[in-house]
């Protein structure tokens, strides 16, 4: 753990001198309390770094939530080991593909299955509660539960260290929690224009807790992050069907549930007082929290529990990183180049993904070292089968 300044603790070991930056301006924001904590897995972001945690007293800077509110992750273990599955993976990798729409923009065709629109029904319940509608944000919302997006978003099957079966997935809140914090981001920096407040950074723009626009944004941003939780809750569903019938069973024990956020916001005690708590590309790592820290596309993916570190305000890495941005990776890397990377693990070979080749990220096992004081590791698990939107 580094010192940068008063306000701003680091874990990283491999830090952009950007991104240093960048998070050493966030940490100036006068209600920023008592500090900012900077991941081992941390990089440049949209006003504040991604991979960085942000305790705040009396407002909340929406893009330092992230424009994917409640992205996070889900892992089911299985009763499962490797010598009880069949031998054609593929055939599991083109179920899950079907089963669930893949890629940024894609939405179901029809709500077919009785779990999902029972969860549709309850986010439209929740939603008139909080007194918005979400089709005024993203008209396709509804049909946008369960889908997976694109990117760095993925459906995984690996394997633990005793070889036992884990489903394994990374999605968020699709396209209307990113038209929620697009929204409540210009709201915030019109705010900030109206009232002549000066910013280091343009999206380092607030809203002042006590407004009629910050208790909006806490409403819609909350729902948001319930939508992410439910949207991986019922892709989970459609996998373990997928998996279930792959193996020739009609059900699946799920052993073990793990269910975490990596971008959001939520009110927590921090030295001696109440902050609202914006964890970007970071889980809780409060102690006994069970979380889920994914590597990149080919690479291995770890169930932690926490450690309850003070000065981390609780908190841990979400993963690998960025060191390459995807325009340059694309330029680096070549599709030989991810087939060689990817080794034998069943995946679309397509050259839509170098951009996610696992050396267009910081090195997993470097940020799980930088993180030893933060999470202990309960399982490392490494990929059989990978699916991905392009």
């Amino acid at each position: 753990m580094e010192k940068i300044s008063q306000r701003l603790f680091s874990w990283a070991s491999i830090l952009d001198e950007n991104a240093r930056d960048q998070a050493r301006t966030a940490s100036t924001m006068p209600f920023i309390y008592p500090h900012l904590a900077l991941m081992p897995d941390a990089h440049l972001g949209k006003g504040a770094t991604v991979g960085s945690v942000i305790p705040t007293l009396g407002a909340i800077i929406p893009a330092a939530v992230g424009v994917d509110i409640g992205c996070g992750m889900i892992a089911v273990q299985t009763p499962y080991v490797v010598t009880d599955l069949p031998s054609d993976r593929r055939a599991l990798r083109v179920a899950i593909e079907r089963a669930i729409p893949l890629s940024a923009g894609v939405a179901n065709k029809a709500i077919t299955r009785r779990h999902t629109q029972e969860r549709v029904d309850e986010l439209r319940a929740d939603a008139e509660k909080a007194g918005f509608d979400p089709a005024d944000r993203a008209s396709r919302w509804e049909l946008q539960l369960g889908t997976l997006g694109s990117g760095n978003h993925f459906i995984e099957v690996s394997l633990d260290e005793e070889d036992r079966v884990w489903l394994f997935l990374h999605s968020g809140s699709r396209g209307v929690g990113n038209k929620i914090a697009q929204r409540h981001i210009a709201v915030a920096q019109r705010l900030c224009e109206k009232w002549w407040i000066g910013l280091p950074d343009r999206d380092l723009a607030y809203l002042v807790e006590g407004t009629p626009e910050f208790d909006s944004y806490i409403r819609e941003l909350r729902w948001a992050q319930k939508y992410a939780l439910l949207n991986r809750a019922e892709m989970m569903d459609r996998v373990v069907t997928c998996f279930a019938d792959w193996m020739g069973v009609d059900a699946v024990e799920r052993v073990v549930e793990i269910n975490c956020h990596h971008n959001y916001t939520t009110k927590e005690r921090h030295f001696g007082k109440d902050v609202w708590l914006s964890r970007k590309g970071a889980i809780d790592a409060s102690e006994g929290t069970m979380g889920l820290i994914p590597g990149s596309m080919g690479t291995r993916s770890y169930v932690v529990v926490g450690k309850g570190n003070p000065v981390s305000l609780n908190s841990s890495p979400h993963g690998a990183g960025r060191e390459y941005s995807r325009s340059k990776a694309r330029k680096a890397f070549t599709q030989d180049d991810l087939r060689v990377a990817m080794g034998d693990i069943e995946y679309r070979d397509t050259a839509a993904f170098v951009d996610e080749i696992p050396a267009a990220y910081k090195d997993i096992d470097v940020i799980m070292q930088d993180a030893a004081d933060l999470v202990e590791v309960r399982h490392t698990l490494r990929q059989i089968v990978n699916v991905k939107g392009d």
